[in-house]
């Protein structure tokens, strides 16, 4: 990418703009933040507000004296790559700052637990212990949740909640609590892993004070007001099930909690908000301290928000390309073989994709401070009742016609749920039950809302369009069914 390229973009994660040498030491937290956290480009010779080319009039010796400061200032040794690039007849110095494998790198001046930044956005943070820690073990292939607890010992899991969580997938014997690395022999006995007591431990919160998720329902666009909230402290697998239900149990349409009745029309989109639930659950930093997984429901978002940065080398266009980097393999194996997840380094492709489907804005993905925040929009209500039930200032013919439409669209529905419950089927095989031979707006309506209530899920959440595509019910579809079936008998 050339100069005059860069100069088109804002300053962010990996670019920053610098006018000149003349204040080296933000320059080098610069240089030390993109080496501990994704890399980046520092563009000197250009007014970082106002983006003017000014140039730097001695290139030669300016390459010189950062080549120095560099060497001088910062430890490990960093070596970036200095090039000279002429933008309108002026000449800039790009710094381009590789992902370093000998993190954390630090200030010299301020010492290695002073002197350690990472970047957040367009801005340098002095990274904290925890913080420290984690990008020492990322640059030696360590992970925290495959780390030993020594002084523990398979008594302090709770087995039967993970025997319960794996019924009718795996026998929890020894050998597969191994294999999963739950358990691991340390100094001749076998002792817990950290992902192990994070996911079954019997005292978690003891050993991991902010391994817990707290769920507020706030009135409005802000936390003035909050009508509802709930603190879980369960088995991690079990967590989802329990966050899933608080966000059903405040999805029904309307904000004025003042009435009794609400109708019961789902606003939220679940099967998305499964997708970032679980990606907050299995890409927290456990390491840190100070608050826990939080999820904000408001009128118009929902916010969940995780412990932890992004990975060294991940920014988050690379997680919307489908890049992937695991933080807890051990608590991603066990989502894994519990069907959590469908396919590693899919599930943030499938949020977005899925977040199209509805016709939903695109979720907003942030590094705020330490933590990771994704906010899913909500529907505009005046929108869904024009998709649900159509203008209601027409003729009565329209409105009745409106009415029998709707009646229609429920019963597809259920003939849809019901053509599940015993097995997959394709969009084709849904159409011959239903007697259609092309995909009508109606039945396009009935599977989109279906996916939106999370009682149908994709086959291959990941491929979306493959011609293999097929749909299935949920645990939520199933126990839908269930309900209906007994209402009728």
């Amino acid at each position: 990418m050339n100069g005059e390229t860069l100069l088109t973009l804002n300053e962010g994660k990996t670019l920053e703009f610098k006018r000149d040498l003349s204040s080296p030491k933000g320059l080098l937290k610069t240089l030390v933040a993109f080496a501990n956290t994704a890399g980046g480009k520092l563009i000197i010779g250009v007014e970082d507000k106002t983006r003017q080319v000014i140039g730097v009039d001695f290139p030669l010796d300016d390459e010189e004296r950062l080549c120095s400061l560099i060497a001088d200032s910062i430890s490990p040794r960093l070596v970036p790559n200095i090039e000279m690039t002429t933008v309108d007849n002026r000449t800039l110095l790009i710094v381009e700052v590789f992902p370093s494998n000998s993190r954390p790198h630090y200030l010299r001046s301020e010492g290695q637990e002073n002197g350690v930044y990472v970047r957040l956005g367009s801005t340098n943070r002095q990274a904290d212990r925890e913080l420290i820690g984690e990008l020492r073990r990322s640059a030696e292939g360590v992970s925290f949740d495959e780390m030993p607890l020594p002084e523990l010992s398979g008594d302090d899991l709770d087995l039967k909640a993970a025997r319960r969580a794996f019924a009718g997938k795996r026998e929890l014997d020894e050998q597969e609590l191994i294999t999963l690395k739950l358990l691991r022999s340390e100094q001749g006995r076998l002792v817990p892993t950290k992902g192990a007591m994070i996911l079954f431990g019997r005292e978690r919160i003891f050993h991991f004070p902010d391994a817990w998720v707290q769920c507020g329902r706030f009135i409005g666009h802000d936390k003035t007001d909050i009508f509802d909230h709930i603190e879980l402290d369960e088995p991690l697998p079990q967590t989802v099930e329990s966050i899933m239900l608080f966000l059903k149990k405040h999805a029904m349409r309307g904000a004025d909690f003042s009435e009794i009745q609400r109708k019961d029309v789902w606003s939220i989109p679940l099967s998305v908000l499964r997708e970032v639930v679980i990606n907050a659950l299995v890409h927290t930093d456990y390491s840190q301290r100070g608050a826990p997984i939080r999820i904000a429901f408001f009128d118009d978002r929902i916010e969940v928000e995780n412990p932890g940065i992004l990975l060294p080398g991940m920014t988050i266009e690379d997680m919307k390309s489908g890049v992937s980097k695991i933080r807890n393999p051990v608590i991603a194996r066990v989502f894994r073989e519990l069907k959590l997840i469908e396919q590693w380094g899919s599930g943030v492709c499938n949020i977005l994709y899925q977040s199209r489907e509805m016709g939903l804005p695109e979720p907003l993905v942030q590094e705020i401070g330490m933590r990771l925040r994704f906010t899913i929009f909500l529907a505009d209500p005046q929108v869904l009742d024009k998709q649900q039930s159509g203008s209601r200032s027409g003729s009565t013919a329209r409105s009745e016609s409106g009415a029998q439409s709707g009646a229609q669209s429920g019963a597809q529905s259920e003939t849809v749920l019901l053509a599940l419950s015993d097995t997959p089927l394709s969009a084709a095989e849904l159409m011959h039950l239903l007697g259609l031979e092309t995909k009508t707006g109606a039945f396009k309506r009935t599977i989109k809302e279906l996916l939106q209530q999370a009682l149908i899920e994709y086959t291959f959440p990941d491929k979306p369009t493959s011609r293999l595509q097929k749909y299935r019910l949920t645990k939520y579809g199933k126990v839908h069914l269930a309900s209906t079936g007994d209402s009728h008998t």
